[in-house]
């Protein structure tokens, strides 16, 4: 996202989303009883806060817990541990993970989620107008005739037209899905949005128009995103900060434009350097990786990314470094994000933006 763009949206410094210190674990079942004999650490210990207004995206590998991290935060999966703070101009700080029903009830609306596979999560049996419409019924908002137009509205608001309320969803192709699961999504108004892979299903060319289409929602409704990716190309269009995850644990977080010019972590390093670049003579060689991503069931001590890790030492295999802040040179003085590595102030990683040479200290471009 350009610095023009982000100007043109309001993003605050104050919190909506808060997570503390959230785990979820999957039990591992074994032996004739059936007893639990280990867990997956699908989400082990995540931080994150989520400004108003902004878009803040989670990257990482296949299966780093970046969807379960989404679900678990709006309760589709029961947290093991930690803490989910939701800041509602009525309810004040509400933590999402202890609520008890009726505050669950009120809060709901105003988290919504994206799914990733526009054909897995419609209802083949409800027509377009009925799937858009049930979470309005569910909470009783509208009913009749003003139920029928603001359906009309949501159809239109996302690019497709009323009449499509009475077909159903095998009529229409998986960008029009995604649009009706994004007309579901808006329908309660809500304040926060998780967008997991919204895009990864769909064909390049109707990815564009789906990230525009959010980008649109967001100016007009003043959406707050939590956009869940594995694709780097699309985080630095869309997103305004980024957090990279690593076997259930948040490695690095920052700004789009630090983090892709400046990594601090050597996860992020590796992500970044294959990062397709469509000029030639930007290429650079992809950062190595030894080994494999460990199993979540049983992670290596210190460190879980000093197994594949080129600059490790000692400390990694022994000592867990804690997500911490740090000084930013890029962003200039005073100014800090956080990393997860016990030598991010010393090592030299190379991002996937270089200064533009049209201004000596400003933009960025793509390496």
């Amino acid at each position: 996202m350009t610095e023009a763009e982000t100007a043109q949206r309001p993003v605050t410094d104050e919190p909506l989303l808060e997570v503390i210190d959230l785990k979820k674990h999957f039990p591992i079942k074994g032996g004739l009883l059936r007893r639990t004999v280990g867990e997956v650490k699908a989400v082990d210990g995540v931080n994150l806060t989520v400004n108003r207004g902004e878009t803040l995206a989670v990257v990482g590998e296949s299966g780093c817990g970046k969807s379960t991290t989404g679900r678990t935060i709006l309760r589709l999966e029961q947290p093991t541990d930690g803490q989910v703070i939701f800041h509602d101009s009525e309810l004040g700080a509400v933590n999402v993970e202890s609520a008890d029903r009726r505050t669950m009830e009120r809060i709901r609306p105003k988290m919504q989620i994206i799914f990733q596979d526009p054909f897995a999560s419609l209802d083949s049996r409800m027509t377009v107008g009925r799937v858009i419409a049930e979470p309005l019924l569910i909470n009783k908002v509208l009913k009749g005739q003003a139920l029928r137009d603001r359906v009309a509205e949501l159809l239109k608001l996302v690019g497709l037209r009323p009449e499509h309320a009475s077909r159903y969803p095998h009529a229409f192709s998986g960008g029009q899905r995604q649009r009706i699961g994004i007309a579901r999504a808006i329908a309660l108004n809500p304040e926060l949005i998780i967008c997991d892979e919204p895009v990864s299903a769909l064909d390049v060319s109707v990815q564009a128009q789906v990230i525009n289409l959010l980008e649109d929602l967001q100016d007009r409704l003043k959406l707050t995103y939590m956009f869940i990716s594995h694709d780097l190309s699309v985080v630095e269009h869309i997103s305004d900060r980024v957090a990279v995850m690593y076997v259930g644990r948040v490695v690095e977080t920052g700004t789009t434009r630090e983090l892709f010019y400046k990594p601090k972590h050597p996860y992020t390093e590796a992500l970044l350097s294959a990062l397709p670049q469509p000029d030639p003579r930007n290429r650079t060689e992809a950062v190595p990786l030894t080994g494999d991503v460990p199993s979540p069931a049983n992670p290596p001590s210190g460190c879980y990314f000093h197994t594949r890790c080129p600059y490790a030492q000692e400390i990694c295999s022994t000592e867990t470094p804690p997500l911490r802040d740090i000084p930013d040179e890029t962003a200039g003085p005073g100014v800090t994000r956080q990393a997860a590595c016990h030598f991010a102030e010393q090592l030299d990683l190379k991002g996937a933006l270089v200064p533009s040479a049209e201004t000596a200290g400003g933009t960025a471009e793509a390496r």
